[in-house]
């Protein structure tokens, strides 16, 4: 049934009108969905404290109501009111440091307060900072529920938004989506009581489980949010299946011989991925195949195998990177495997000079270049196609859902029937791990290869944590790595002054280290260098002319330098997991002995402590993923730009992927056997707003 629109719930039209467009802003545009904006918490105002009672309870809340005796501005240390209240067991004062002219008449001598808030010590006893507070009649009830507390947006209170969404409550129809026996196998409880008991949860509620969101009401919401997720993105890929895609079927002459020429053998699980991918690049619609495989598990090769079954078959591919310095690494590699057996690789870059983009975008458009390697410049204007089979994205999360569906739709320009009616394949590569439930939530219209083995030859990385002010052992560590032969990786965030952040610049540390170890050859990179600059520093480094590399985080991904058995990352605590476990990466790949030290500045907060503590006891890329989702959330895991989805609002992944495995089971199954109900529910839950679909 469609989503009835709202009433004003106040006759004022131009308030009315306004807050309508702040409830707009945050997605509220039906009845229904200000139904489904459930609390966040819930305040307990069904008693009251004596003020002597509540003077004990300092650091918790409490609901106290007493006379106001005084009410005063003061102005020091800075403006603010400050009001007494009494009742029969003693004083408190309340604070307001931002306060309207209209409080101090509300709040006049004599008028009687309920006031809610942290019960905190001040100079003159117990007293309570902004609290929430109203004014009532001696006698007044108290209310029979627990209050609930809606997220708001800025100009929008809290009894408004109550006001509105109990009258949505009236109006709204109330149908059940999922059937009685379906809810009966489920032990699912009905979708109108669970919502009901959200909003006004009655005094004999479990409080406990309703704070904590395992009350059968709240299973309810998280399993119907999670079924129109996975609805949604099941039909988003069921839409793919539909479109056309031309067949590569051909693994020919350059895929035997790139293999029979590799310098070593695939390991296992590169086989089996590369044995999936082919078959997908087989089907007459298109691959949306996400490759994931920890730092050096050998993902180049496979996405390089992937692109030779397209050149086989009579179409060109191309591969998308996020930095010049991943893209160059890759065209260096790739290039230096297939040119030798006849493939002309293109390189494309934003920084090219305007005669050799014009040269590049020739040699695309003719077919020409079978291989196009490059960064965001091949979805720009003018970059078109001849007969574009494949499209590889390395480091997938780096861009956003627009960009990747920019690059497959160059598949669709030109004037040949075949991009009309067709789009290209898609492989997405990822260094970093995606966990199980993470997939199944946010990837359910991808097919996942994960290359779960790294080749053999590489060493385990010792990654030791250490405080800044043992900098003088770490560089006497480094100097004696140099003297051994190895190279070393300094890290550095930053490459500007910032006192607020109190960072050590990689410019001045490239000085402290070029002047601490004068025998040495050091080395600076960032992101701020012209990219002819950044290359000969690259080179250098690379020949082993240069014997430590100072550099910020442009060296996070696609740097291969085997000698290099050493990294010092400054300031460790600033990072994430996922780019500390990238930038650990750099080293490990020879057959020396490897370390990173993780310099950290005290005091570590407990975020941080968690993630260099993780770092020091594993290099599991999918261990340190599933711990960053433990401490990070979904939400910021993936990122808006890397998900094209709406972040989960009630469904928890690390406790509740026992609903997201029934969800996804219930969708498959009602996407074949009942398509009224799948329209239903998505209407509700999604109001007809699907989101950006992955591409």
């Amino acid at each position: 049934m469609p989503a009835t629109k709202r009433k004003p719930p106040t006759s004022a039209g131009s308030k009315a009108s306004a807050s309508e467009n702040k409830l707009a802003r945050l997605g509220l545009r039906s009845d229904m969905d200000l139904v489904l904006h459930l609390p966040l918490r819930y305040e307990d105002e069904t008693k009251i404290v004596p003020i002597r009672q509540a003077g004990f309870m300092s650091g918790s809340a409490a609901q106290v109501e007493g006379v106001v005796t005084e009410c005063d501005v003061q102005y020091r240390p800075r403006r603010q009111l400050v009001v007494t209240i009494i009742d029969d067991s003693g004083p408190l004062v309340m604070r307001f440091l931002n306060f309207y002219g209209s409080q101090i008449k509300q709040l006049a001598a004599g008028t009687r307060v309920r006031a809610r808030g942290e019960v905190r010590h001040g100079f003159f006893g117990a007293e309570m900072v902004h609290p929430a507070y109203k004014v009532v009649e001696e006698g007044t009830p108290l209310p029979s529920a627990l209050t609930p507390v809606y997220p708001a947006g800025e100009g929008l209170s809290q009894a408004y938004l109550r006001k509105a969404i109990a009258n949505a409550i009236k109006r709204v129809t109330w149908n059940d989506t999922l059937s009685p026996a379906l809810l009966a196998q489920l032990q699912l409880a009905p979708f109108d009581a669970s919502v009901k008991l959200l909003h006004n949860p009655p005094p004999d509620v479990d409080e406990h489980a309703l704070m904590e969101h395992t009350h059968p009401a709240w299973t309810r919401m998280k399993f119907d949010e999670l079924l129109a997720q996975q609805l949604s993105l099941k039909r988003a890929q069921e839409a793919r299946r539909a479109k056309g895609a031309a067949p590569l079927p051909a693994v020919g002459e350059l895929s035997t011989a790139f293999l029979a020429n590799l310098p070593f053998k695939l390991t296992g699980a590169q086989q089996r991925v590369l044995g999936e991918i082919r078959a997908d690049l087989r089907q007459s619609y298109p691959m949306q195949r996400l490759l994931q495989g920890d730092v050096g598990s050998g993902k180049t090769v496979v996405a390089a195998l992937a692109a030779a079954q397209a050149i086989d078959s009579g179409f060109q591919a191309t591969l998308m990177a996020p930095t010049e310095i991943l893209a160059e690494q890759h065209f260096r590699k790739i290039a230096q495997w297939m040119e030798p057996l006849g493939v002309k690789v293109a390189w494309l870059t934003g920084s090219l000079r305007k005669k050799e983009k014009s040269e590049a975008q020739a040699l695309i458009e003719s077919g020409a270049a079978q291989l196009v390697i490059g960064t965001h410049a091949l979805i720009q204007e003018g970059v078109d196609f001849a007969k574009l089979g494949l499209v590889i994205v390395d480091e997938q999360h780096r861009f956003g859902v627009g960009q990747r569906l920019a690059l497959r739709n160059k598949g669709l320009e030109g004037d040949n029937l075949f991009h009309q009616q067709t789009v290209p394949h898609q492989l997405m590569m990822s260094a970093t791990p995606i966990p199980r439930t993470l997939a199944m939530t946010y990837y359910a219209d991808l097919e996942v290869s994960v290359i779960d083995e790294l080749p053999p030859g590489r060493t385990p990385i010792v990654t030791r944590v250490v405080d800044q002010n043992r900098r003088d052992e770490v560089i006497e560590r480094v100097h004696a790595a140099a003297q051994e032969g190895r190279q070393v990786y300094w890290v550095c965030p930053l490459i500007e002054e910032s006192e607020a952040l109190q960072l050590q610049t990689a410019t001045e540390t490239h000085a402290m280290l070029a002047e601490a170890l004068p025998d040495l050859q050091v080395g600076l990179v960032h992101g701020r260098m012209k990219p002819a600059e950044k290359q000969i520093v690259m080179d250098g480094f690379s020949r082993g002319e240069i014997h430590v590399l100072v550099a910020t985080t442009v060296i996070e991904v696609g740097v291969d330098v085997p000698n290099a058995s050493l990294m010092v990352i400054e300031h460790a605590e600033r990072f994430g997991l996922s780019q500390l476990h990238q930038l650990r990466g750099r080293v490990g790949r020879g057959s020396a002995a490897s370390v990173c030290l993780l310099l950290y500045q005290s005091p570590l907060g407990p975020v941080a402590r968690q993630r260099l503590m993780t770092m020091r006891e594993t290099t599991d890329g999918f261990e340190i993923a599933r711990r960053d989702l433990e401490i990070r959330g979904p939400g910021e895991f993936l990122g808006a730009r890397q998900s094209g989805q709406a972040m989960l609002r009630f469904a928890d992944l690390q406790t509740d992927q026992w609903l997201v495995e029934k969800a996804r089971d219930v969708a498959h199954r009602l996407l074949c056997d009942d398509p009224a109900t799948v329209e239903a529910h998505l209407a509700r839950w999604l109001g007809g707003r699907e989101e950006f679909l992955k591409v």
